[in-house]
């Protein structure tokens, strides 16, 4: 076993949360079931037991915990985020046309496009299930809103990925939809069911907004300059599905007139040639975005450390804190 120094923010979180993290993968495996359809349990394992993070019940444990919680809800909120993620990676999957997710062939790719939304809507229809079991009218608002929310962000992407005139407003936007969403509302509930005060509810919100806006530009960064093995994404997959995202939406405002005829060909007109990519990567490093794009995830790291000021002295409160660190600590 690692020393308590050597682990990982969010292995050093799993081992504090060891027991909770444990009813937590119990009551997956037992929602997933299907007594009448096979397959659900089929694919839903596929990517459950894939070896992911569970980042995001964790944080909804943290913060109940963190706020005194002593009851059995919070392993249903917990279990419930994770539904939610693990249906929207179904369904994205067979939107991008993904081969590959954690290293693994995806579930579209070993079953079918139709076994893999059907299985994320029954997902959805779970964790609609389960965020009712706690009997909290507020937990069931802010888990149902982030569902919407996070669907609304896939379909702006949908229309906004592939337009040159998509700014860095834009991006953000379809940020706080498609991840930072589940992120606030997994902190979110976790101080709803513990009945903390108002202020530090807030301060859960903001910190999981924050992390999440910058989980997601550094997930968007590694994919022009992470490393295949570390991140099980190959290098330059949003180029080749033409996704505009923040590196490519910073180099489009500094282009000449040649530089955005290329980002027009390749990422509007979708008519992409072998070079191409090693083009947009010279072009990315010409103008120094990769660079500035890091500056923006670090920026929005220190705005999730400086959102937890007003909660309680807490172990978890320094994991937390660390973990915003390492967030970005992935692209340094």
């Amino acid at each position: 076993m690692k020393s308590d120094a050597t682990m990982k923010p969010h292995d050093r979180m799993a081992a504090y949360l060891a027991d909770d993290m444990d009813a937590v993968s119990a009551l997956i495996r037992e929602r997933m079931a299907s007594k009448h359809a096979p397959r659900i349990p089929e694919v839903t394992a596929h990517l459950v037991e894939a070896g992911g993070k569970r980042l995001r019940p964790m944080l909804t444990l943290a913060a109940a915990r963190m706020c005194g919680y002593d009851g059995p809800y919070h392993v249903h909120l917990a279990a419930t985020v994770e539904f939610i993620h693990t249906a929207t990676l179904l369904h994205d999957d067979v939107v991008d046309e993904s081969a590959q997710r954690r290293g693994r062939p995806t579930a579209n790719l070993l079953w079918d496009n139709q076994s893999s939304v059907l299985v994320g809507d029954y997902l959805f229809a779970r964790s609609f299930q389960l965020m009712t079991e706690p009997g909290s009218m507020p937990v069931m608002r802010i888990l149902s809103n982030a569902a919407a929310t996070i669907a609304e962000g896939e379909v702006l992407q949908l229309t906004a990925a592939q337009n040159l005139a998509t700014d860095e407003a834009v991006y953000l936007q379809v940020v706080r939809g498609k991840t930072a969403a589940l992120f606030s509302a997994a902190t979110e509930v976790g101080g709803v069911i513990a009945d903390a005060p108002e202020g530090q509810v807030k301060a859960l919100y903001d910190y999981g907004d924050a992390l999440g806006i910058a989980f997601q530009i550094v997930d968007d960064l590694l994919d022009y300059q992470g490393d295949t093995g570390a991140t099980g994404k190959n290098v330059g997959d949003d180029f080749r599905e033409r996704k505009l995202t923040l590196p490519v939406i910073k180099a489009v405002a500094k282009a000449d007139a040649e530089e955005r005829a290329f980002w027009v060909r390749t990422i509007e007109k979708g008519k992409q040639e072998d070079g191409d990519l090693d083009h947009a990567l010279m072009l990315l490093y010409k103008h120094d975005t990769l660079t500035a794009t890091q500056r923006d995830a670090c920026d929005w790291a220190e705005k999730a450390k400086a959102a937890l000021a007003p909660l309680p002295d807490h172990e978890l409160k320094d994991m937390l804190i660390d973990l915003a660190d390492y967030v970005v600590s992935r692209i340094s």
